[in-house]
């Protein structure tokens, strides 16, 4: 427990200080409901629904890459300066992008780090037969990518303009939401394999 609020406590504390001057106080307010939304529900339902540290702490790890693309808008996250001061390159100009890929990252990482929470909730409370932990929560990884998306959409075409386009990031890519649902299930998928060889 007291892991737990530790944990609680540091990411209220980054949260709080990301929501100072983000980019465009519109787009962090959207990106943050959902935000706000997980958090309560896994406090809520911590006395009755508890799952492990490490479901939290790779939770933990997936908001706070959240929280860093709403502080920005998810299109200018400066992961090129950052790789500058860091190794001495732009990684984007590296890698011969030409986009911001944060959004891609942030989508894979919703699988890779969600999936195990998923797979030991399922495990613990639904108690599924035999192997099928392993296949229902890339499953249910990939519906709630799918489900994102339409709030996504929803929410873009709610605040319109500039700031509906800096929320949806889609960057002019007509195949934008079916890369970022199948970088999650792919991202699953590979926790569920170590998941299983850790096993």
């Amino acid at each position: 427990m007291g892991y737990l609020l530790w944990l609680l406590a540091a990411f209220s504390i980054f949260w709080l200080a990301l929501a100072l001057r983000p980019h465009d106080r519109v787009v962090w307010l959207t990106e943050n409901a959902l935000t706000v939304a997980t958090v309560i529900a896994l406090v809520a339902t911590y006395p009755s629904w508890p799952v492990s540290a490490l479901s939290y702490s790779l939770i933990a790890a997936f908001l706070v890459l959240h929280t860093i693309g709403g502080y920005y808008t998810y299109v200018r996250v400066p992961y090129d300066k950052a790789s500058r001061v860091l190794f001495g390159f732009e990684l984007g100009k590296r890698l011969g992008w030409r986009r911001n890929h944060y959004d891609r990252l942030v989508h894979f990482c919703y699988g890779l780090f969600v999936a195990y929470p998923a797979f030991e909730m399922l495990e613990r409370y639904a108690q599924p037969t035999g192997a099928w932990s392993y296949f229902l929560a890339p499953a249910l990884i990939t519906a709630t990518s799918v489900g994102f998306e339409v709030f996504e959409w929803w929410a873009a075409e709610w605040l319109g303009g500039g700031a509906g386009a800096d929320y949806l990031g889609a960057q002019g890519d007509e195949w934008d939401a079916h890369k970022d649902m199948a970088l999650a299930t792919v991202g699953a998928i590979a926790t569920m394999v170590v998941t299983a060889f850790a096993a």
